[in-house]
């Protein structure tokens, strides 16, 4: 069984789901971009879902034999999670308001939103994605790590179900796909938006079917052994061919999302039969970095236009393209500078208090 944090294909994956991110959030910037979105980016928002469906599928192959043997331990698991995410989305955090607050000082006009109190415990405990923050403030993509952190917290529940389902892994997809369709359908319905594009009030939300998918998805994958590499690598172009298709034409969303999961399965598919398809580590390396890539890049997009301007004498925020691509490219670099001075560090020192903190305990219980 190949290890979860192995799963090579799937940390390059990452990287794309990303980088699909960031050019949705920075097409605008370029000179003559407009309102002229093409369907292929304008449907970035969706890496957010191919995150979501990439976790779940990840998390139930890291902790589904502890589960199935009883030796899962909830408390161990959210701390590693915890380590995962919040270091990061506290560093950034602070910047953010640390920004925002020099850019008052220099008689900037920003967002007020970046710095808004009323916004910081919903930040700080992770729940701003749970309706309980009143405004999109200080780093808006980190609404997605305080999904996450639901999805973590409810992860006993995921198991459970794919655990019940683990004989019939065809049923477990086809539900959760049911499922999906059916709550993106009534949310729309209800709310009058797609559950896609929620945020702070309903990211906790929309991050259950897609975990859910990533979890079903990974039952399918363990019942049933690949057949050959062929026919995992055809599953895997006939599956990215389709998204690509399916977005540039402008797809449903469910269709699109359902289509990223098959994509991750099959990709999962070619690391067991030993395929090295996107395991060359530039690809792994640029995956790893991805946490990175797409916690700092909405503070990039306010930082780099602004300086361009000033230095460049722009008009406003639109970019040439030979500026705009310099400033999609430099998101990498300052992800990797982010993951090797604050995420990695930061995940490790947490995981050492750990391993000290379990250390203590027999002797504490024998005191």
């Amino acid at each position: 069984m190949t290890d979860g944090q192995n799963i090579r294909p799937l940390t390059s994956l990452r990287f794309f789901a990303a980088l699909w991110v960031v050019l949705y959030d920075y097409w605008p910037n370029l000179v003559g971009a407009g309102a002229a979105l093409p369907n292929l980016v304008a449907k970035g928002y969706l890496g957010v879902e191919l995150f979501f469906v990439l976790s779940g599928f990840i998390l139930s192959h890291v902790y589904r034999t502890s589960v199935e043997t009883g030796r899962f331990r909830y408390g161990s698991f959210l701390w590693a999670r915890l380590a995962r995410v919040y270091p990061l989305h506290i560093a950034t955090l602070v910047g953010v308001g640390l920004m925002a607050g020099a850019a008052s000082m220099a008689g900037i006009a920003v967002d007020p939103n970046l710095s808004a109190w009323e916004a910081l415990p919903a930040n700080l405990t992770l729940t701003q994605a749970w309706g309980l923050s009143p405004v999109a403030g200080w780093n808006h993509p980190s609404w997605s790590i305080s999904a996450e952190w639901f999805a973590y917290l409810t992860f006993p529940a995921f198991a459970w179900a794919a655990l019940k389902l683990k004989a019939r892994p065809l049923v477990a997809v086809a539900l959760a796909i049911l499922f999906m369709t059916g709550l993106y359908a009534a949310f729309q319905a209800l709310a009058g938006f797609s559950l896609t594009h929620a945020t702070i009030r309903w990211g906790a939300l929309r991050i259950v079917p897609c975990f859910a998918y990533g979890c079903a998805l990974h039952a399918l994958w363990r019942a049933r052994p690949a057949d050959s590499r062929s026919q995992a690598l055809l599953g895997a172009a006939f599956s990215g061919a389709g998204v690509l298709m399916a977005a540039a034409a402008g797809a449903p969303d469910t269709l699109i999302v359902v289509g990223l999961g098959a994509i991750i399965f099959f990709l999962a598919r070619l690391a067991e039969t030993g395929s090295e398809l996107l395991s060359a580590a530039p690809l792994v390396y640029l995956g790893e970095i991805s946490y990175s890539v797409y916690m700092i890049c909405i503070p990039w997009r306010i930082v780099f236009p602004n300086l361009v301007t000033r230095v460049v004498e722009l008009n406003n925020d639109q970019l040439p393209l030979g500026l705009w691509l310099v400033f999609v490219a430099s998101v990498v670099p300052l992800a990797a500078l982010s993951y090797h001075l604050v995420e990695k560090p930061a995940r490790n020192r947490m995981k050492l208090m750990a391993e000290a903190w379990a250390t203590r305990r027999p002797s504490a219980a024998t005191a």
